[in-house]
């Protein structure tokens, strides 16, 4: 069993980097190397901009790289919950970004010719308790109303068409969702933007940011560059003078685990309709098919950061959890279990704007596969003045309190959240 991101480990390695010290000016300098930046450097880039990327690591290492390929529409939370917090207004027009963040990442992989295996197959939101498809039957007539009569119900006796398991009670289905490889998508999306002229420094982390006349001034530990405007997107970092960032982001460890090729056979009465699955438990499920015929089960296994034994810890109880689910896969062999950080949070809303002449857009909180490369693309016209094409552009941030340095408490949140599970 390899503990190491099975997208990154079956993707090829990012080769169009720059080898040149960082110098000179450039039109914007962006931190991070994900899908937010790539996707803006792609985007300023056929702007004719000067566009120079740092990132600490290599592309794609992170978050982008570590999720599990899902590119699904909806809210995380409750639409229902949504609109009575923020108005039906509001929510919808939240809702239809996310909408739209799907678009935009299968109009960048038709464009852009990015093999990675895209496909809408549709997501069906898994109720994990009978009382839960009640709730997901209640948000789903308010949902087709008032922002996506693309969805609806599947009952408990419809269920054996979608998947081979005795464990869920109906669902709710999202008919946009789609999948892909993103291994492969984040590393097409780099390659993209370099192609029209963007500098790609790997294993160029960002150590300091300071105004000078006609911009900011940025430090590298492989030169120093002045940038007439900055674009963080750098997600939960812990490298570099990001202190404001990381006061309001909580790093939550996310953890899968991938099985050996199945066949065909066995893969069609699982999943015959190969759909993104996830439930609605507090600590979630999720599962999908991958484009070599693995079945890819991950979530929330414990609140805890991620790191080897950590991951393997994780990976123990997610396989526990897949046998649950699906019991004929007790014998299957395991062949990937790696966890990464997701940049969470207080409300698991996006956050994107700009402070003190800085911009930022982070915070995807889980579901960052298509809205970061969505706001990646939009950060380019935002930056270019257009402010009002960027929906977070109301909210406020305020930090988490006592959130200062390593997330302590997590484990109290996780002891919070499997409580709430057994109760609900």
């Amino acid at each position: 069993m390899k503990l190491t991101s099975y997208w990154l480990d079956t993707a090829p390695a990012f080769t169009a980097g720059s080898q040149e010290p960082v110098a000179g000016k450039a039109d914007v300098l962006i931190v991070g190397g994900g899908l937010t930046g790539s996707s803006a450097a792609l985007a300023l880039a056929k702007k004719g901009a000067r566009v120079v990327v740092c990132e600490a690591q290599t592309v794609g290492c992170a978050a982008s790289g570590r999720n599990g390929g899902m590119c699904n529409n909806g809210f995380a939370q409750d639409y229902a919950a949504m609109a009575a917090k923020l108005g039906p207004e509001v929510a919808n027009r939240l809702y239809r970004s996310f909408d739209a963040g799907v678009d935009t990442v299968e109009r960048i992989v038709r464009e852009e010719a990015i093999d990675c295996s895209f496909a809408r197959t549709g997501k069906l939101k898994l109720a994990a308790k009978p009382e839960h498809y009640e709730k997901l039957a209640r948000t789903q007539a308010l949902l087709a109303a008032q922002a996506d009569p693309e969805t609806r119900m599947v009952t408990q006796a419809e269920l054996p068409g979608e998947l081979a398991s005795q464990r869920y009670f109906g669902g709710m289905l999202y008919e946009k969702s789609a999948g892909m490889h993103v291994g492969r998508f984040v590393t097409g999306l780099a390659e993209a933007a370099a192609r029209r002229g963007a500098e790609i420094h790997q294993h160029t982390p960002v150590m300091g940011i300071r105004p000078v006349q006609g911009g900011h001034e940025i430090s590298t530990p492989r030169g120093r560059i002045i940038a007439s405007q900055v674009l963080l997107a750098s997600g939960i970092s812990q490298v570099g003078p990001l202190g404001w960032i990381r006061r309001r982001i909580v790093p939550v460890g996310a953890f899968i685990i991938v099985t050996e090729p199945l066949p065909a056979a066995v893969l069609d009465q699982l999943l015959p309709k190969r759909r993104m699955m996830t439930d609605t438990k507090n600590l979630v499920n999720y599962f999908r098919v991958t484009p070599d015929n693995r079945l890819l089960f991950g979530g929330r296994a414990r609140f805890a950061v991620s790191n080897p034994e950590s991951d393997a810890k994780s990976g123990a109880i997610l396989r526990r959890a897949m046998i649950e689910v699906f019991p004929g896969l007790a014998d299957t062999r395991i062949d990937y279990c790696w966890g990464g950080m997701v940049d969470m949070t207080r409300d698991r809303l996006p956050r994107a704007g700009e402070r003190n002449g800085i911009f930022y857009s982070m915070g995807y909180s889980g579901h960052g596969t298509q809205m970061s490369t969505h706001m990646g693309t939009f950060m380019a016209e935002v930056m270019d003045g257009r402010v009002e094409l960027n929906p977070w552009r109301d909210f406020d941030w305020p930090a988490i309190p006592g959130h200062v340095g390593p997330p302590w408490f997590l484990p109290i949140v996780g002891a919070y959240y499997r409580l709430k599970d057994l109760l609900q």
